[in-house]
């Protein structure tokens, strides 16, 4: 019974870690292999190890330095067991075998390895698309299925994307580092986008059984102070500022059974004001640069609907004007979603419905949920209830997101039967 008391101990320490660490094993393992698939299999070979050695001889120290170390090991024994077949492979073995040991836990090089990857993955050799996609992959560890929603593609169509972009490095040798200064303008923008979609997938989770996923939004924002000292103006500031600005509200947006909850009914007295007060000195640092970015302008929007005292407060005006500016920056569809909702609360109901129809006419987000949930919201003010159950149906249809989807369970419940 002790036995097995341990042995859950440590399988559940091991899940634990897993969680938490196993994106940064796994970037440095990519450093130290110099290849995604052959990083790929030493991490999943270090945890099976410590699976079977821990329970006996306890959970080291420094249990990150170990996984990697095991990893690397691993991954020696395997190129040594296939140089059977391809004695280039003898070599391989033998340059990494000669690499030194590797860092401990605390070492600055293991904590910004995923950073470094980032630009590896965000190379320009690579398609913007494949960038992207890679990067939230390898370096986040999402499923191709969340990373396909975010690009409102097929996952099929993702996963080609991720295997040409792997071809594309091994084949280049794209190098596994921190770019220059010279390099970074051109690189930085790539970069911020991951950044952004992986805080995304934190913040607003595009499936499963919780809204949030705290996890990935906590490593978007470490990633994100990274990024801004290293090139501490303008954009980096401007994404610091609108993910902190975000932030601050989601102690606020699911209520304690785990149901969303809306901007208007949300309890600014439980916002963080710490984030907020470094969000809006950091947009405000990011406006006074020569010219101002779609992070900038998004994070100038969050910061009006933070200094509103309450949701009827908002300067909608405000908002409008700066989508307006946002979609000159970034013409996106989503963007122009979002206007419009702003736009309804600016001019009333009928207004933002002719935008949304306008929009959904396009054809652009026809499998996007909240288009379709914003269209039914609308219609639901104005009293078009046959019409808005409808669309709260198209939308119920779409969504893989389960607190979204009995938050709109009940709004269609709510409607009355008559049209």
């Amino acid at each position: 019974m002790a036995a097995e008391t341990l042995n859950d101990r440590v399988r559940e320490r091991l899940d634990e870690i897993y969680r938490t660490e196993s994106r940064r094993i796994f970037a440095t393992l990519v450093r130290l292999l110099g290849d995604f698939d052959l990083a790929e299999d030493a991490l999943h070979e270090a945890f099976r190890a410590a699976l079977e050695q821990w329970p006996r001889r306890g959970v080291p120290e420094n249990p990150r330095a170990w996984l990697v170390s095991a990893g690397r090991f691993k991954a020696i024994d395997h190129l040594r067991r296939r140089a059977r077949f391809d004695a280039s492979l003898d070599a391989l073995a033998g340059q990494l075998e000669q690499a030194g040991p590797v860092p401990g836990q605390d070492d600055e090089e293991i904590e910004d390895d995923r950073l470094r990857l980032i630009f590896t993955c965000c190379h320009p050799a690579l398609p913007p698309q494949s960038r992207v996609a890679l990067t939230l992959r390898e370096v986040c560890g999402l499923t191709t299925e969340a990373i396909a929603h975010a690009f409102l593609i097929s996952p099929t169509t993702l996963a080609q994307r991720i295997v040409r972009a792997k071809a594309r490095i091994r084949a280049q040798r794209i190098p596994y580092q921190v770019p220059g200064q010279e390099e970074l303008p051109e690189r930085l923008q790539a970069v911020l986008q991951v950044i952004y979609l992986v805080y995304n997938e934190g913040y607003y989770a595009s499936s499963g059984e919780t809204l949030t996923r705290p996890d990935l939004s906590g490593e978007a924002i470490r990633l994100g102070r990274l990024l801004a000292g290293l090139l501490p103006e303008g954009e980096a500031r401007g994404l610091l500022a609108l993910m902190l600005l975000h932030e601050a509200r989601r102690q606020t947006r699911v209520s304690a059974e785990g149901e969303l909850v809306l901007l208007e009914d949300q309890d600014r007295a439980l916002w963080n004001r710490a984030q907020i007060a470094e969000g809006v000195a950091l947009v405000q640092r990011a406006l006074a640069a020569d010219s101002c970015g779609p992070y900038t302008l998004q994070a100038a929007i969050a910061a009006v609907h933070a200094a509103a005292p309450d949701f009827a407060a908002t300067d909608w005006s405000q908002i409008v004007s700066l989508y307006d500016l946002l979609l000159q920056a970034a013409p996106s569809p989503v963007i122009e979603l979002n206007r419009a909702a702003a736009v309804a609360m600016r001019d009333g109901p009928l207004a933002g419905l002719a935008l949304v129809e306008a929009i959904l006419v396009r054809g652009e987000l026809t499998g996007y949920p909240l288009a379709h949930a914003a269209r039914a919201d609308l219609r639901r003010r104005l009293g078009r209830h046959a019409e808005a159950r409808a669309a709260y149906r198209q939308a119920l249809a779409l969504t893989q997101q389960e607190p979204e989807r009995r938050f709109l369970e009940r709004r269609l419940a709510s409607l009355p039967e008559e049209s």
